[in-house]
């Protein structure tokens, strides 16, 4: 992607040398290489990514994408919709479109044992009138469902499953996933369903930096790839490094006669297809496949609980039908979770960066899914509870969806006599400060932001990507500066020096340097990220972005009692509570006071909606932005669009007034011309700006 041109500053360039040159055409010979890297990189993402057979390095694979991408710098016409560039996403936006399937994406029957497949495959007999002749047997990924849309050979459309009839349109994070052609060679319409997961490996950085910054892990690939494939910055979805496998052609031309020529059919074209699937005669054949895979999987570098049984020819799958919910010519056979027994010899107690308290069961260490299991989070004081796990008891184990171990229940003919109840402890077993639990929550707490426990986990999260992005500040820094005496709260990060650093074990000058550097920078941040990295409850990412744009400053919001908070829009009580309480505590005005001397920004970048809605020339507008800007960055077009009262949007509808149009538009552009939607380049939106009118054409709704 073409970077955004930076604008001159004053004391550098007079006005007449800061007006841009007029861009030069392409040059034929850089239009056949820039033809050449994009098919050579297309080439490379596909050995990789779908056959696993890479023939280079990740050094080479990158030098290619390097040179392409500046040959697109120079030369921004050579940008596709489809270029390999176009993987690394782009700015986050308000929302998805809600959009309608061709066909409802139904959800499997399941069968846990061979007597319920038995009776399934009884079922279709009988409609049938005989028994089915001929299955595939495919393994079942642990996933999120997706559906892609090709037209003229690009990818047109990606979207989750939803509720079935209708789901979300993610096009722009499916775009980021690398397995996923954004071009093939089949210019008729075709839709393709399949899904989207995370491997093994990735799975486990993902939480491993998720436990990082004290955020709650996913319990399985499923969630991981759910949570992924719905967020709203398509940059993050390009970083966190998605997979798929494709198994279904929904519609094409012409559509294949069986399921066996459908998943041949989608490998020729291009899409990452298991090579892993059988198409079985019989359905004794099926049952030795299903078996033969129980244990082989765990081998497998992503996660699978089972196997889908589909009958093979597509006739036939008609005949059958479906019901409301499932087809009845497949069937997901899952396997049992595997479970191990094992002696809880300790209860621990966790400290999180809000002081939760969390029990966690230490056991006699056993072998769950391949791996050596020793320990499992009780959640809290409830869950403990419930189960009733004392020290010395016998439990089953199992790990929830192959990956989170948890304590299924307790051998209670298996318990000592002197067996006691756990109680949780009154005190902080890190900092001895009573603890509390409020009314109608299941959560204990220290309440103590001095706790070493609370201070270690609140900079973990406000050094956090989503936080301050305070990259280099990871766990083990943030241990060992804590144990030296640097960090003793998230205002000292900004008392660090090069010179503190530079001595210390590991550390250089150039290390410390760029360090330093890059608290310097986080010092620019907008309001949002720093309420989100304080870490007060009930303030996620999504509310920080909305309170700072609806109070506009950290001191403004400090000011305001609970009742205040509450009564403000998408503030709840709850939340409004957590605000003033944590602005009440002498340490953390005492921290806020400190922040503002070392120069953070305590303003929002954006200002708040209702204020520049009474008089701005755009109030009431809905615009949405799409492309490359000339000049300036999506980031700072929506905040000036918002001064002006609009309401900037991430989808097209009929109720988008204007439609701001950058280099390299994407398929918004098509929509806003079929909906009669105006268009804009964003130099006529800045006239429009200046003019103080927005009445420049007519409002969507008023044809």
């Amino acid at each position: 992607m073409r970077p955004v041109a930076k604008r001159p500053r004053e004391n550098e360039l007079d006005a007449e040398a800061a007006v841009p040159e007029p861009r030069r055409a392409a040059p034929p010979e850089a239009r056949v290489r820039a033809s050449e890297l994009a098919e050579e990189i297309r080439r490379h993402e596909r050995l990789y990514h779908v056959e696993g057979r890479p023939e280079i390095t990740d050094a080479a694979f990158d030098l290619l994408m390097r040179e392409l991408s500046a040959l697109e710098s120079e030369y921004p016409e050579l940008v596709s919709p489809d270029s390999p560039t176009r993987r690394v996403g782009g700015a986050p936006a308000e929302g998805f479109e809600t959009v309608e399937h061709s066909q409802p994406m139904l959800s499997l029957e399941n069968a846990y044992n061979w007597e319920e497949a038995e009776a399934w495959l009884a079922r279709a007999s009988r409609i049938l009138g005989e028994e089915p002749r001929g299955f595939v047997a495919e393994l079942k990924i642990d996933g999120l469902s997706i559906s892609l849309r090709y037209e003229g050979g690009g990818l047109l459309r990606g979207a989750t499953r939803g509720d079935g009839v209708r789901g979300d349109d993610v096009t722009e994070n499916v775009r980021t996933i690398r397995a996923i052609p954004l071009r093939i060679a089949e210019t008729a319409p075709l839709e393709v369903r399949g899904e989207v997961y995370y491997g093994k490996s990735v799975f486990e950085r993902i939480n491993a930096e998720r436990e990082a910054e004290s955020l709650p892990l996913f319990a399985n690939p499923r969630n991981a790839a759910a949570g992924t494939i719905r967020l709203l910055d398509s940059r993050l979805v390009a970083r966190r490094r998605l997979g798929a496998w494709l198994y279904s052609v929904v519609e094409a031309t012409p559509v294949p006669a069986s399921q066996s020529e459908a998943l041949e059919r989608l490998a020729g074209l291009g899409f990452p297809v298991h090579p892993h699937w059988r198409r079985c005669e019989t359905f004794a054949d099926v049952r030795e496949f299903v078996d033969a895979w129980k244990e082989k999987r765990r081998e497998l570098p992503f996660e699978t609980d089972g196997v889908v049984i589909k009958v093979d020819d597509r006739a036939t799958q008609r005949r059958l039908g479906a019901t409301a919910k499932s087809p009845r010519w497949a069937l997901a056979f899952k396997y049992p979770a595997e479970e191990a027994t094992t002696v809880v010899r300790e209860i621990g107690v966790q400290v999180g960066r809000t002081g939760t308290l969390t029990p966690v069961a230490l056991f006699d260490a056993v072998q769950l899914a391949g791996t050596t299991v020793k320990r499992a989070t009780l959640h809290n004081y409830e869950d403990l509870s419930r189960k009733d796990v004392r020290v010395g008891d016998t439990v089953v184990v199992e790990k929830a969806g192959d990956v989170i171990p948890k304590v299924v229940r307790v051998l209670l003919d298996r318990r000592p006599e002197d067996a006691a109840p756990y109680a949780m402890p009154s005190r902080c077993p890190v900092c001895g400060d009573p603890v509390v639990r409020e009314e109608g929550e299941v959560a204990t707490r220290c309440v103590n932001p001095a706790c070493p426990a609370v201070v270690r986990e609140a900079l973990r999260h406000f050094c956090g990507r989503r936080a301050m992005d305070i990259e280099g500040l990871g766990e083990r820094l943030v241990d060992q500066l804590v144990r030296e005496g640097l960090l003793t709260d998230v205002a000292s990060i900004y008392d660090l020096r090069a010179g503190d650093l530079a001595g210390l074990e590991r550390w250089g000058e150039k290390s410390a340097a760029n360090l330093i550097g890059q608290i310097e920078r986080s010092k620019a941040n907008d309001l949002s990220r720093l309420l989100f990295a304080l870490g007060i409850r009930h303030v996620g990412e999504k509310a920080a972005r909305t309170i700072a744009q609806k109070f506009g400053s950290l001191d403004a919001l400090a000011a305001k009692t609970a009742e205040e908070l509450e009564a403000a829009e998408e503030v709840g009580p709850a939340t409004g509570e957590a605000i003033a309480s944590w602005f009440s505590h002498p340490k953390h005005r005492g921290l806020v006071e400190r922040l503002k001397a070392h120069g953070v920004n305590f303003q929002s970048l954006r200002p708040a909606r209702a204020e520049a809605a009474e008089g701005g020339p755009l109030a009431g507008r809905t615009v949405v932005i799409t492309g490359t800007l000339s000049g300036i960055s999506r980031e700072e077009a929506a905040a000036k669009l918002e001064a002006a009262g609009a309401k900037v949007s991430g989808s097209i509808s009929k109720k988008t007034d204007y439609l701001v149009v950058g280099e390299s538009a994407g398929s918004k552009l098509e929509k806003a011309k079929a909906l009669g939607v105006r268009t804009l380049a964003w130099e006529e939106m800045e006239k429009l700006l200046e003019e103080g009118s927005g009445d420049g054409g007519p409002r969507a709704e008023d044809g």
